[in-house]
């Protein structure tokens, strides 16, 4: 086992190297950069003169593989994602500490809600097949799925204003300050965000659970006169639970575009709206450093859930 999460920890650095890259590139096709950004606020009118002055102050002047070179070997040598363009006095990595909790909140809520809601609702559509609650079960996993997260967000925030005047907090409140408070912020677009992981979920759930009732072994167990509830909870949901938690390690992208999205509808401060402002600004060092948290955050719950697999299935071992 220890050999084996070795050699996943030495293939992520390949991995996220690539990861950077690519992002280090892809950010600078985007049209206009960080200098037009500030010509358009704080240099209005501003000469030639003036935006080599900033290209050669910002480190710009050079060639982009130049640049990623500096980038990398900040990194290496000094272990740090470097310092904003726009003039932080704190370093990338501090910024993204500052907002880490708001985002790891949000996506924990989502993900507990999306298992709460999945997990049950799968398994008794399985074992109730074709019965009326199977076929409402799966036909809100569909809208779950078709629905999506940034629309639905939306309309929360308009239409309970327009009929109600009533809108969602969208004023961040600290969970050391305020328990409850914390929680009014954070339950909307944790629900808007649980509902279509636990849409994804649950069709595999009640998938799986299907073709673990089918085996030999399950078989036996209602042939011995075993309650329902026994065959379910002790033989059929552990092995049934495998391909679920694959499905949910997939679902992490989903839940960082996600949290981007719910962050700045609510006016969340997390790493989401962190990203979407130094996109705005073409802030190119702060989009590569928090692209590859993501990157690093996706790589490392990947290798979690693999590990798991060894916990779910006496078979499994890792060598």
């Amino acid at each position: 086992m220890k050999a084996y999460i070795i050699r996943r920890l030495l293939l992520m650095i390949p991995t996220l190297l690539l990861v950077s890259i690519l992002v280090f590139l892809l950010i600078r096709f985007i049209p206009g950069d960080v200098i037009d950004a500030m010509f358009a606020s704080s240099y209005r009118g501003g000469s030639a003169e003036t935006r080599a002055d900033l290209e050669r102050f910002l480190g710009l002047d050079v060639p982009t593989h130049v640049q990623y070179a500096r980038w990398i070997g900040d990194m290496v040598l000094h272990g740090t994602l470097g310092k904003s363009l726009l003039g932080s006095a704190i370093t990338i990595e501090q910024q993204i500490l500052r907002r880490l909790p708001v985002t790891l909140e949000l996506g924990l809520l989502a993900i507990a809600i999306g298992l709460i809601i999945a997990l049950p609702v799968g398994i008794y559509s399985a074992i109730r097949r074709n019965t009326l609650a199977d076929y409402a079960g799966r036909s809100l996993a569909v809208v779950g799925l078709a629905t999506p997260n940034f629309w639905l967000g939306l309309l929360v925030i308009v239409f309970p204003a327009i009929w109600w005047n009533w809108t969602p907090p969208i004023r961040m409140i600290a969970l050391a300050d305020d328990l409850l408070g914390n929680l009014g912020v954070f339950i909307i677009p944790s629900l808007i965000l649980g509902t279509y992981f636990a849409a994804a979920t649950m069709r595999m759930t009640r998938t799986m659970m299907l073709e673990v009732l089918r085996q030999d072994y399950v078989r036996t167990a209602w042939s011995k006169g075993l309650r329902e509830r026994v065959v379910v909870v002790r033989h059929a949901i552990k092995n049934a639970l495998i391909p679920v938690i694959t499905l949910a390690g997939l679902q992490l992208p989903v839940l960082i575009g996600g949290s981007v999205i719910m962050e700045n509808i609510f006016n969340l401060p997390g790493i989401g709206r962190l990203l979407v402002d130094a996109l705005l600004d073409r802030d190119y060092p702060m989009v590569s450093g928090v692209n590859l948290v993501f990157a690093a955050g996706v790589v490392a719950i990947n290798l979690v859930v693999d590990l798991l697999y060894a916990f779910l299935d006496p078979r499994v071992r890792y060598r």
